[in-house]
């Protein structure tokens, strides 16, 4: 017997490396498909930019005045930022 016979080495074994490429390719098809729900090939597209809730916190009407407001009250300036910036608000 030769190094390649016997019943595991039939067609030299090479026969098992398209099996294993296509059970991996099946394999990653739903791990994309399970981590991007709606993808390319879904009926509404693939999906677009999530847009959070607080991604934008001021309407377009809100007056300069209510966004220092709501910026102060929110914590991302300080007090003396706040006056600051509302004394330069009230000057005609």
């Amino acid at each position: 017997m030769g190094p390649y016979q016997g019943p595991c080495f039939a067609f030299g074994g090479w026969w098992i490396f398209p099996l294993i490429m296509i059970v991996f390719c099946i394999f990653m098809m739903l791990v994309m498909r399970r981590r991007m729900p709606g993808g390319m090939c879904s009926p509404t597209g693939p999906p677009g930019p999530e847009i959070k809730s607080d991604s934008q916190p001021f309407a377009p009407t809100d007056s300069a005045r209510d966004i220092l407001d709501r910026r102060y009250a929110l914590g991302e300036i300080g007090r003396e930022e706040y006056e600051k910036k509302k004394a330069d608000l009230s000057r005609p």
